[in-house]
């Protein structure tokens, strides 16, 4: 029985790693946009950020995006170096994560409205953060993670068929 428990467990261990190696190494196109406006989601209610953006060191940013022009290389550059460790966080549309992040971006930054997002466009999937995730080029990230994703399925059939025939 309690080598039915530690196979079981090795084998959540392998889906759960294999879905987080799928995980798109990118900061959706949407968490740009413009902040602060009214959509259509006044009625659901966001989770508050897991992480604490209020005290975090905002001169990644700051010292690199400066104006008056605000180039696009430095302040993309700088942007991607701050956000992409939380990519997942961002990305997710349930919390609150890239409205928190922005406000105090804008705080103390004193950025024009919305310069992040008409500057740091790479593409209808968003800003890419391969490069400061792992350091690797994002074909081979590309390839992985649609690997994963399409042997996912299979893997977990043949874990739960396993699991199965070990019960019983």
């Amino acid at each position: 029985m309690n080598l039915m428990r530690v196979f079981f467990l090795q084998a959540a261990a392998v889906m759960l790693l294999t879905d987080l190696i799928a995980a798109d190494p990118f900061i959706s196109g949407g968490v740009l946009q413009g902040h602060g406006s009214i959509n259509r989601n006044l009625l659901q209610a966001k989770q508050s950020c897991p992480i604490n953006f209020e005290f975090m060191d905002y001169k990644i940013i700051t010292n690199k995006c400066k104006g008056p022009q605000y180039l696009p290389a430095p302040c993309c550059s700088a942007l991607k170096e701050f956000a992409c460790p939380y990519t997942d966080q961002l990305n997710d549309l349930t919390n609150d994560c890239a409205t928190t992040m922005f406000s105090y971006i804008n705080l103390y930054g004193k950025y024009p409205p919305g310069l992040f997002a008409y500057e740091c466009r790479e593409g209808k999937e968003g800003l890419d953060c391969s490069a400061y995730l792992n350091g690797t080029d994002h074909a081979t990230i590309t390839s992985s993670a649609n690997m994963i994703r399409s042997l996912s399925p299979v893997i977990g059939t043949v874990l739960g068929v396993t699991v199965a025939l070990l019960v019983n």
